[in-house]
């Protein structure tokens, strides 16, 4: 996805005397995956602050002399110039904001559920994107780069906040179905959260009060609350957000095979 032309840059046109306007624009971005071009050069597929979901060229970045290949890893967050091309961009110059993949990268917990997250906002911004989805994300993986929660409670709360700035948000105590004022314990995926008995279809899973807490909690941000869990409701809620996402993205996530969900003593996670 290619952002609109940049601003004329009235030094060069003034030199010129040409009122064009130059293709040339600039964003915050967030790293989301990179592949290899050719030998040197390396295509880099983005969620801009702006500009919604970016895939441009960085030349030349696998060569040791590249000035800006690391500020292109997946997790990065980076002040970016692109210049405009035929089919992808070109970026013309980087600078770091944020270096969280270097702390991701060396914990495998964090990096399991940093990859779970960009693949998931690769998916979900297949159109513009959004302000909101980029800033859940940056925030997401500063907190994993900081260790502030856990890191599979970090995963299920970002893929609840984001599935709900897509406009999929869950219920988890009135019926989806109905609006029926709750507690309900019948969770149907398809039917977006509990739903009442009167319209719960046969078979239905059935969650408990302490798990529709965590995940309320997880969708709310209500850390004091959520770290409160024991490891037997943070499984059952990750199993729950697992499929959630995958139903409303319609494929598989690939990484949500590798995430360590290695909860440990509700505790020992308060005070890390």
């Amino acid at each position: 996805m290619r952002g609109p032309q940049g601003t004329s840059l009235s030094g060069k046109d003034g030199a010129t005397g040409d009122n064009r306007k130059v293709p040339l624009y600039r964003d915050e971005v967030v790293v989301l995956r990179t592949h290899k071009l050719g030998e040197a050069d390396r295509i880099v597929t983005m969620l801009s602050r702006e500009h919604g979901k970016i895939r441009a060229v960085a030349k030349g970045v696998r060569r040791t002399a590249s000035k800006f290949g690391a500020r292109l890893e997946p997790f990065m967050v980076a002040d970016a110039q692109f210049f405009e091309g035929r089919s992808l961009d070109i970026i013309t110059q980087a600078e770091s904001i944020a270096s969280y993949g270097a702390a991701i990268t060396t914990d495998y917990a964090s990096y399991t559920a940093a990859s779970a997250m960009v693949e998931t906002t690769d998916k979900l911004t297949e159109g513009e994107g959004s302000l909101q989805q980029y800033l859940l994300l940056v925030g997401a993986l500063r907190s994993l780069s900081r260790r502030e929660h856990g890191a599979s409670l970090t995963l299920d709360s970002f893929l609840l906040r984001s599935f709900a700035i897509a406009g999929w948000s869950p219920s988890f105590y009135d019926c989806a179905m109905t609006g029926a004022p709750g507690p309900h314990s019948a969770f149907v995926v398809q039917l977006g959260g509990v739903v009442a008995d009167d319209v719960a279809p046969p078979g239905a899973p059935r969650l408990d009060a302490a798990t529709l807490l965590l995940l309320s909690s997880l969708l709310a941000g209500d850390w004091t609350t959520a770290e409160l869990a024991d490891e037997r409701t943070c499984a059952q809620a990750s199993g729950i957000v697992a499929a959630y996402a995958q139903f409303h993205l319609e494929r598989k996530l690939r990484s949500l095979e590798h995430v360590d969900r290695t909860f440990g003593d509700p505790l020992e996670r308060s005070i890390r």
